[in-house]
């Protein structure tokens, strides 16, 4: 929980010794939706161009019980700047983006407690199959301006690729900070065959502290894939920190991909979104899994990451966050309400098993994902600077 006292700040791996840690939740998606992100290159100008947006989020999350500010930094690598026609790198430059995206968490994080968490992310240059030292200059680029700025500790997420995140881990350790791994993976694993569990054991053997996944799955598939990382890493006999911060969107559906690969992917995810209390429920099954930095990602909202910390106030020494002060568990407040048919919905049993229709009489339950096939090493996944042409879309559209 944050820290307010005066006292020094413990640091993650501490917190994560003593409790549990609550992550934030989803930046890109949310400041989409408010208009301050483009669908597509996904990139966080926003730091510079609406500096106030960025800032509220964080606020909302730590209201809500987050102890951790990622920084805004998700796809801020120069090459991802600079990918497809994106004008952001040449507008403002990605080190200026980057020391916005400290400045703001630092911002937050210090009138709340929390810790600051520095971010990077899959590159352009590997997927392009430029190798191992072009994919690591460009990580060293933002992991400067990181430490400049002495950061908390540094998380390498969204990773497709074992190889690339066990390259992000090697540049992390040199700044002696604690190191968190995420991949962006199911309980298939990685988009070249390697197994959940044995990039579990490469992330934790390259030196990652906190190993886990983010991103592409909803909660119930994303543990599915933990369980397999636990379960190979005790084999090992390794022992990182596990960490969890999947979608907030469910994707039963979802093929190895993701929900990148759902057809309703990015603009008609709504239908999917998961309840607070489908939240609540993940957050206590990835508890008793032994994960103990739990969060989101695409999709979670302050509501969300409020019902973690409501799910595990007991475990959190009784912790409640600001953001519960207008919130009764359970629906209980509802017995304030006028109508009585809303009243009788005050209370747990209704909630827990309450199974939400769609709205939609048309719609199917499931899609059928795309399954492409197309990872790095394919020529349509090299990636360039020059933007996609009309011609190039008609061919895709052909495909």
């Amino acid at each position: 929980m944050s820290e307010t006292n005066g006292a020094p700040k413990k640091g993650v791996l501490e917190r994560l010794r003593d409790g549990v840690v609550v992550g934030d939740g989803g930046f890109v998606f949310a400041l989409e939706k408010r208009g301050y992100v483009k669908a597509g290159p996904w990139t966080p100008e926003a730091t510079v161009e609406h500096p106030e947006a960025v800032r509220q989020l964080h606020r909302e999350f730590v209201r809500a019980g987050a102890d951790v500010c990622q920084t805004f930094t998700f796809y801020a690598s120069d090459d991802k700047l600079d990918n497809r026609g994106n004008q952001a790198n040449k507008t403002h430059t990605g080190a200026k983006i980057n020391q916005a995206a400290c400045d703001l968490a630092k911002e937050v994080a210090n009138e709340g407690g929390c810790l600051v968490a520095g971010g990077i992310s899959q590159t352009p240059t590997y997927l392009s199959g430029k190798g191992k030292e072009a994919v690591q200059a460009e990580f060293r680029k933002q992991i400067k301006i990181f430490i400049a700025n002495n950061i908390d500790f540094l998380l390498a997420e969204y990773y497709e690729h074992v190889e690339e995140v066990e390259w992000a881990i090697e540049v992390l350790k040199e700044t002696g900070k604690p190191v968190a791994a995420n991949m962006c993976i199911g309980p298939e694993g990685d988009m070249h065959g390697v197994s959940a569990g044995e990039c579990a054991v490469r992330m934790a053997r390259a030196g990652a502290d906190i190993v886990g996944i983010n991103c592409h799955f909803d909660p119930f598939v994303c543990l599915e894939g933990m369980r397999k990382m636990k379960a190979a890493l005790d084999k090992a006999d390794l022992h990182p920190y596990l960490m969890v911060q999947p979608l907030a969107f469910m994707t039963p559906d979802a093929s190895k991909q993701g929900f990148i690969d759902l057809p309703e992917f990015p603009f008609a995810l709504e239908p999917r979104i998961c309840s607070r209390w489908e939240i609540m429920k993940f957050a206590r099954e990835a508890y008793e899994i032994g994960i103990r930095y739990i969060g989101g990602c695409c999709g979670f909202e302050p509501y969300h990451i409020r019902a973690v910390s409501e799910e595990l106030s007991k475990e959190r020494g009784g912790f409640l966050p600001e953001g519960s002060q207008k919130h009764d568990q359970w629906g209980l407040g509802l017995r304030l309400h006028t109508k009585p048919w809303v009243r009788a919905r005050a209370r747990r049993e209704y909630w827990e098993n309450l199974k939400p229709a769609s709205g939609r009489p048309f719609s199917s339950s499931c899609s059928k994902p795309d399954n492409w096939g197309v990872t790095a090493g394919h020529d349509m996944l090299k990636q360039k600077t020059d933007a996609t042409t009309e011609d190039e879309i008609k061919q895709l559209a052909a495909k």
